[in-house]
């Protein structure tokens, strides 16, 4: 037994801690992470890697090395149960708005791999085979039992999945449903019937089945729904992936679950936080629960950090939740319509389904490649879109009108991001201004050449985070009045 202290008690080392764990070491923060597993996760789990995920990893300087171990998905294949109706391409919808505007598959056992062997380079360490059970707060901070340990810490953060010990300490409620269907999943060899190095989305009438390419020839993910109650075999569920027209020769993981739609109602309660599953939880059309807490931790670390080196006041924390809760709330809300819309069983949604689906599909994939609803729908799904009100004011005073620019992670330009490796505040400009022309605020400043395919305004100065978002914007004789605040 042992008494000990740190800045940050993470609990959990799934993606989302180990992610967090990794950018508080990098930010010079003293961390302790424990979990109850023995080591990283070996079920492959979440395989989907979006482009702003990618965008945080290639901050941290793990880029390369996720992309060699990821499998490219370079295009969508819609269809309708047995049928295909061909390739939507991602690139051309995601070009000039990311470094990567593809989707990588990469299941969630190996980035916990490389964020754990990252995190050991960094000098940090999890104790596994440690679990956390008396939470308390305390005057300094908060006072845990970490195995037979007592840890005292200024923080404590919960990325401790959908069961999480730390919400359910602090009595978080857990609002939201769960999906009556039962959901198989299965890591597949030797599959027929496919479309190569594309997402397969095959919905049917009453079920659907989703297809990820994964590393290995012939290996895929295989996500569908089922409608039947019993506990199932994965020799019930062959019968009714052939009615797809896909087969397989055998799996290296299977599984079936329930899919659950729940936000914490609160992401904060004092010291203590929450982070990634232990926040939110969602069906996983879309790749979208792994990546967005990856940018939980992202963001919570940069905010901690801040308070823990006398930066900034303990009200700056409030800035998390104010940021990742309504992005959440959101994608909750989006994925719960969405899979109300694919599962109903009355008449009309089942007619819908028959017809539109058949008739709409084949339009999308010549309409889709050549429109801007595409891209948006590429930013949306990649979380390149995602926008943030800077200010506690700034969404009265805006009358809910989001900006193109400030509040949103800074458009990427082709070589403007190295700028976001120094992991500090900066102002960047794009054109139509000259250095003599920017105010000393004690800040980097970075001069781009003008950048006419993005929203980024000669003659204007940006303001930018270290997260990488747009803090705020300004003429060049205003900015002495308008970022000193926000530093």
């Amino acid at each position: 037994m042992a008494d000990l202290t740190c800045d940050v008690l993470v609990v959990g080392a799934g993606p989302t801690g180990l992610m967090l764990a990794n950018w508080l070491i990098k930010l010079g923060v003293d961390v302790i992470v424990a979990d109850g597993k023995d080591g990283p996760t070996q079920e492959s789990r979440a395989v989907v890697v979006q482009a702003r995920s990618l965008e945080i990893y290639d901050q941290l300087g793990l880029g390369d090395v996720v992309l060699s171990a990821a499998q490219r998905a370079d295009a969508v294949a819609p269809g309708f149960r047995d049928r295909v109706f061909g390739r939507v391409p991602l690139g051309p919808l995601g070009e000039g708005l990311t470094p990567y505007p593809f989707l990588q598959i990469l299941e969630q056992s190996r980035n916990e791999q490389i964020l754990h062997e990252n995190l050991r380079k960094l000098g940090g360490a999890v104790r596994w085979e440690t679990a956390v059970t008396t939470m308390t707060q305390t005057d300094e901070g908060i006072e845990a039992k970490v195995g037979n340990d007592t840890v005292r810490a200024r923080f404590c953060v919960g990325c401790d999945g959908a069961n999480s010990a730390v919400r359910r300490s602090r009595r978080i409620e857990f609002e939201g449903i769960t999906n009556p269907h039962r959901f198989y999943v299965i890591d597949a060899l030797a599959v027929g019937g496919l479309v190569e190095n594309a997402i397969n989305v095959r919905p049917g009438i009453d079920d659907f089945l989703l297809g990820f390419p994964m590393k290995g020839r012939g290996t895929w993910r295989l996500i569908g729904l089922i409608r039947d109650d019993r506990e199932l075999t994965e020799d019930d569920i062959r019968p009714h992936i052939r009615g797809f027209a896909v087969t397989y020769d055998k799996s290296r993981w299977f599984a079936t679950y329930k899919v659950h739609h729940r936000i914490a109602a609160a992401f904060r309660d004092g010291p203590f936080f929450l982070a990634g599953d232990a926040a939110h939880v969602h069906s996983p059309v879309g790749g979208q629960g792994m990546n967005t807490g990856l940018q939980d931790a992202h963001n919570l670390a940069f905010k901690l950090a801040d308070v823990l080196h006398g930066r900034r006041k303990d009200g700056w924390l409030d800035r998390y939740q104010a940021e990742r809760r309504p992005v959440a709330k959101r994608l909750v809300a989006t994925t719960d319509r969405l899979f109300g819309a694919i599962t109903s069983q009355k008449a009309a949604a089942r007619v819908l389904r028959r017809l539109a689906v058949p008739l709409l599909a084949p339009i999308g994939v010549r309409a889709v490649p050549s429109t801007g609803g595409g891209s948006r729908l590429f930013q949306y799904v990649s979380q390149i879109r995602v926008h943030y009100w800077m200010t506690p004011g700034a969404e009265h005073a805006a009358a809910g009108r989001r900006d193109p620019v400030v509040g949103r992670r800074l458009p990427w330009t082709g070589d403007n991001f190295a700028a976001l490796r120094s992991l500090q505040w900066q102002i960047h400009a794009y054109g139509g201004i000259t250095t003599s022309e920017i105010p000393d605020l004690g800040i980097p400043v970075h001069i781009f050449p003008e950048a006419p395919h993005t929203l980024l305004r000669p003659g204007h100065l940006y303001l930018v985070r270290p997260d990488g978002f747009v803090a705020a914007d300004s003429l060049p004789a205003e900015a002495l009045q308008t970022f000193p605040p926000l530093l």
